[in-house]
């Protein structure tokens, strides 16, 4: 019973993962994005510990944008007519994502850079 409402947790949040991935433009940006870098670390032959904070960068971005995906429905489903407030929300959730996403790509050149040239 218990492992039954386990497995229907992570059943909702796939689904969630599938209705972001479906429904927003930014959200397939990032998994493909995450996928090129997975790809370009197996290549570059990234050690455990880059592995890990290139893991845990691409983990990041891809939340931040779940929430952020959350927060703009929420929004709307609140506040369905144009509201100051409510636009300012979307705006401060979207900045989230934002830099989230630039200290991911300086992280990326920080851990690839070097891997780039010494595989030139």
């Amino acid at each position: 019973m218990i492992l039954e409402k386990y497995f229907k947790s992570f059943t909702y949040a796939i689904a969630g993962i599938g209705y972001a991935f479906r429904s927003q433009v930014n959200m397939r940006f990032h998994i493909i994005a995450a996928l090129v870098v997975i790809i370009s670390a197996i290549i570059l032959h990234l050690s455990p510990l880059e592995w890990c904070i290139v893991l845990l960068c691409i983990g990041s971005v891809i939340a931040a944008e779940l929430i952020n995906t959350s927060i703009e429905i929420n929004v709307d489903l609140l506040s369905p007519e144009r509201n100051v407030k409510a636009g300012n929300i979307k705006d401060l959730a979207a900045a989230a994502v934002l830099v989230i996403c630039a200290v991911s790509a300086i992280i990326g050149l920080i851990v690839f850079i070097p891997k780039i040239i010494h595989f030139i």
